[in-house]
């Protein structure tokens, strides 16, 4: 009698293989070093055995992930939008396999970099190197100014904290937490005729204007709404901060619009009053890479400038 092979079903799928979870961190590093040679060299393994992985990957996913485009390698769609989940996963993992840590502030030796506009620095820097000076003499904050809202220094750690206002363009990989809302008031050197009473909105676009512009855009979020009126103000020059914009306002009859609580120390001797177009108002944020979120000291560090910025609030935002 002869046997006859067994049939399976027209619908039996064969079982998946196990997938290699260590491809997950291979593969983070990968879409954020965008090279091979970086990515073996940042996880001790050669080139070869770094083009092994490279092609499990692709093989895994069904997709080439980084392919060549002239000396160097880009993303594909595909990986951009992994590189967006890919992150957090290795992360939650390492914080799960990670022992419960408490760090020792008296003994930490570290240095953190801390991206910011200016104006910062001067209202929140003194109390947060006091607080460090006491609570963690070894710890040193290396503050940067933020001239763009580049994300690419906290994906490659080059910057550890940055503040911002969260909007459309920042990117959703990044860990965020409010730090304190703030509004723009308008600001002229003391004795400026706008300074004697409240400012309307005919004597506000007769005067002539500074605008304190990110990359040198021609307008601004004032320029918006009295374009909606049907009015427009006189722009005669353009900065790059806050600094500047106040710097040239006290020593002038031009206009500063600034933001009241993040240049409130920069403001001394200048006079401050409410728009009379109102803007709305604006969250300042603290942003960090989520590889450091477990990260203990780093922790320490997000809870210090978050109550330190909570602290100091203006009373009722009044201009001054």
């Amino acid at each position: 009698m002869h046997s006859t092979p067994c049939q399976l079903p027209a619908c039996y799928i064969a079982p998946m293989s196990t997938p290699d979870l260590n491809l997950l961190l291979t593969l983070d590093v990968l879409l954020a070093e965008g090279s091979v040679a970086r990515a073996a060299q940042r996880l001790h393994l050669s080139p070869s055995a770094m083009s092994r992985a490279l092609a499990r990957l692709r093989q895994a996913t069904g997709d080439p992930l980084l392919v060549r485009a002239g000396r160097g390698l880009v993303p594909t769609p595909r990986a951009l939008e992994l590189r967006q989940r890919i992150g957090q996963l290795v992360a939650d993992a390492q914080a799960t396999l990670r022992p419960a840590e408490q760090i020792d502030l008296g003994r930490l030796q570290r240095t953190f970099t801390l991206r910011s506009r200016d104006g910062f620095v001067e209202n929140f820097g003194p109390a947060l190197v006091s607080r460090l000076r006491a609570e963690a003499p070894g710890v040193r904050v290396h503050f940067v100014p933020k001239l763009d809202r580049d994300s690419q220094p906290l994906r490659d750690a080059s910057v550890d904290l940055e503040t911002a206002v969260i909007d459309a363009d920042t990117s959703p990989e990044l860990r965020t937490r409010a730090l304190f809302r703030d509004r723009f008031i308008g600001v002229v050197r003391a004795g400026h005729p706008l300074s004697r009473g409240p400012v309307t909105l005919d004597a506000y676009v007769a005067g002539e204007h500074i605008l304190a512009a990110h990359q040198g855009h021609a307008h601004g979020r004032m320029d918006e709404a009295l374009k909606a009126l049907g009015l427009e103000r006189q722009i005669v020059t353009l900065v790059s901060g806050f600094s500047a914009a106040l710097a040239l306002a006290r020593g002038s009859d031009l206009i500063a619009m600034v933001p009241e609580r993040h240049t409130s120390n920069l403001r001394h001797g200048l006079h401050g009053f409410s728009l009379p177009v109102p803007l709305p108002e604006m969250t300042i944020s603290l942003l960090w890479h989520p590889r450091m979120e477990a990260d203990p000291a780093h922790r320490w560090l997000r809870q210090v400038v978050h109550e330190l910025c909570s602290q100091s609030a203006l009373p009722d935002h009044q201009p001054g």
